[in-house]
């Protein structure tokens, strides 16, 4: 079928119920249907090195299935039971895979960012009473295997940690080596730790307990987005199944291979991408543990494509700037279709790649707490560039305005949250901790997504912001993206966040961050004077401009705001401080979860009392180092 618009969309819809839908209660159902039909057929395909004849792993259909029944068998027999955690902390691996559905058979996934710091490890372990962790043995080049030892010193409910041992992807003579160059692990925790490969060959290959009766929470993610803390959001089997269904109904059949360089711990790879596969058939590529970060991804990436016979790319904005920067030195006459997420791709650099690739990006939107998907650009009609398409089958989105006489929805065009429901959403029960789902649904059913955005009067919704992004400059609001859609339009400049930086007098002022592009030259000044002309509201021109050699941003590309408040937070108070004379600087700034971004200072020997008159005038808080006093 074709997928052209809000009539194909509205079609789709009007078949039948979504409770109507042929589709199995459970992962393990999805997945021993998809097995029966094509057994045989590649289902995932992985490569520890990046290059185009390097080693690689691909299981069939019936591999991957008899693969996750041993994994689902080990943590069953490990005492996970439904209501159960197993957690994984692991770079992209044929074993993640298998963990990741092994994992949802027999109880609840929870995987996690392996770039976190020990502390968040830690603390997402604790949140989700996790009580098998599976994770790296200690490898050369990753320190993950030790973070991960330190996290599970402070998880008291993990009992047992599976180790991965990526040595087996290696071929002499590199294989040879690691024995003898891997780390020695340090301390003593608490629970016991066992050899993923060898504790799962030893179980059988047939399911060896009964298979869920129905739908039920079968997986933890925590957000990873822009807005602090992490947060751990439920997800249910159908909820992920609805994102499967979507990517079998809409774009893929059993003869497409799909490269996919994002990690398994992110629900764009997991739920979009891995579900799609396990509906309809298709075959996924994982290169490299590291995925687009892994070492000579970017320069072997058309390469790889031509050897796996690629039909559909799956990227973000910050991936594709990076490839236009190396040339198509491949035939990729195969390619159909790139599918971005993860933030707005610049208007510039969706032309440069269709120019240079010949091949059409298509923009969606989803997000964690959905169990993602809420929009695509549809594949064979218009394509709004900049916007993120219009809402799949069974999606109603709302935009809503809160006013004095409670949340009103917005008319066409008008800029308002971006409400969602769909069989991803749970509504009520969105968060792990009850507190934090208050006040999060419109009607009691549609997400409140913090999104900004509108609908156009074709149907194709469009983000202009972060509601919790906005920057308040003495009562007025300014929407981020107008500052930084004007930074886009220089020629110098990759990528770009706005925020507003602490001001004594009106609370905040607009300050911009800036990557440029490899090889550019361009001044604070020059970039100023460009915001002067294109940012035309003039509250909302940027007071200060710093150009960083890598903005920082999430594994899946989004800038990521907290490290640029905390930057800000830091230039502004220690100004403030040098301008009073007082010796006292910001040495840190922390997420506290009560507080949010507050400011450690050393005192070098600075009263207290002069520090509070100075900083005083600014709201955000701060306290001494070692936290002796706090402001």
């Amino acid at each position: 079928m074709t997928y052209a618009g809000m009539a194909d969309r509205n079609a789709i819809e009007q078949e039948k119920p979504w409770e109507a839908r042929d589709i199995p209660a459970t992962i393990w159902g999805q997945l021993s249907r998809i097995a029966q039909q094509f057994p045989n057929r590649s289902a995932t395909s992985y490569q520890l090195l990046s290059g185009p004849t390097d080693k690689a792993e691909t299981l069939t259909w019936a591999e991957l299935r008899d693969r996750t029944a041993q994994a689902a068998n080990l943590f069953r027999s490990l005492g996970i039971g439904e209501d159960d955690v197993i957690a994984y902390v692991l770079p992209n691996a044929t074993e993640t895979i298998t963990t990741l559905l092994g994992g949802m058979v027999a109880g609840i996934v929870n995987p996690i960012n392996p770039l976190l710091e020990p502390e968040q490890i830690g603390s997402i372990l604790r949140e989700t009473n996790a009580k098998v962790v599976v994770t790296l043995k200690p490898f050369p080049k990753t320190d993950l295997p030790q973070k991960v030892r330190e996290a599970v010193r402070h998880a008291p409910k993990v009992h047992t940690v599976l180790e991965v041992d990526l040595n087996r992807y290696l071929t002499p003579p590199k294989s040879w080596i690691v024995p003898l160059v891997r780390p020695k692990p340090h301390g003593d925790p608490h629970a016991t730790y066992k050899s993923f490969a060898k504790e799962v060959a030893k179980q059988p290959t047939k399911l060896a307990f009964a298979d869920s009766t129905g739908d039920r929470v079968a997986a933890y993610f925590h957000t990873g987005g822009t807005t602090g803390m992490p947060k751990v959001a439920q997800h249910k089997y159908s909820g992920m199944l609805y994102n499967g269904w979507l990517g079998h109904k809409l774009l893929f059949s059993e003869t497409d291979s799909v490269m996919c360089p994002l990690p398994l711990f992110h629900v764009f790879a997991c739920h979009v991408i891995l579900m799609a596969m396990l509906c309809s058939g298709a075959h996924v590529v994982f290169p490299t543990p590291a995925g687009y970060r892994g070492e000579g991804v970017f320069d072997n990436f058309w390469k790889l494509c031509e050897r796996w016979k690629t039909t559909f790319i799956i990227t973000v904005p910050t991936a594709v700037s990076a490839l236009m920067q190396r040339k198509v030195d491949a035939d990729i006459s195969s390619v159909k279709t790139a599918f971005s997420g993860s933030a707005p791709m610049p208007m510039e650099l969706f032309k440069r790649f269709e120019s240079a690739c010949g091949v059409t990006i298509c923009e969606g939107y989803g997000l964690t707490e959905a169990t993602c998907l809420v929009s695509v650009n549809p594949v064979d009609g218009e394509k709004k560039v900049g916007s993120v398409g219009i809402p799949f089958p069974y999606c109603d989105v709302r935009i809503v305005k809160q006013t004095t006489e409670g949340p009103v929805e917005c008319a066409v065009d008008e800029i308002g949250e971006i409400c969602v429901s769909n069989p991803g959403v749970f509504a009520g029960n969105t968060y792990t901790e009850a507190d934090k789902n208050n006040d999060l649904f419109y009607l009691d059913t549609h997400l409140r997504t913090g999104d900004l955005g509108r609908v156009d009067g074709d149907g194709y919704l469009w983000i202009t912001g972060r509601a919790k992004d906005l920057i308040i400059r003495g009562g007025h609001n300014i929407d981020p993206a107008e500052i930084e859609e004007a930074l886009l339009t220089h020629p110098a400049v990759a990528f770009a966040g706005a925020i507003g930086q602490p001001d004594a007098h009106s609370g905040e002022m607009p300050c911009a961050f800036v990557e440029l592009v490899a090889g550019a030259s361009v001044t604070e000044e020059e970039l100023l004077e460009h915001c002067r002309v294109n940012v035309h509201e003039r509250a909302a021109q940027p007071k200060h401009m710093t150009i960083l050699s890598e903005l920082p941003k999430t594994a899946v590309g989004k800038v990521f705001k907290p490290d640029l408040r905390k930057h800000a937070i830091t230039r502004v108070y220690n100004e403030a401080l040098e301008k009073a004379g007082l010796p006292a600087r910001v040495v840190s700034v922390i997420d506290d979860k009560k507080r949010g971004l507050v400011a450690q200072l050393e005192a070098h020997g600075t009263p207290e009392a002069q520090v509070a008159e100075v900083l005083g005038a600014f709201v955000r808080p701060w306290e001494w180092v070692q936290a002796k006093v706090a402001a």
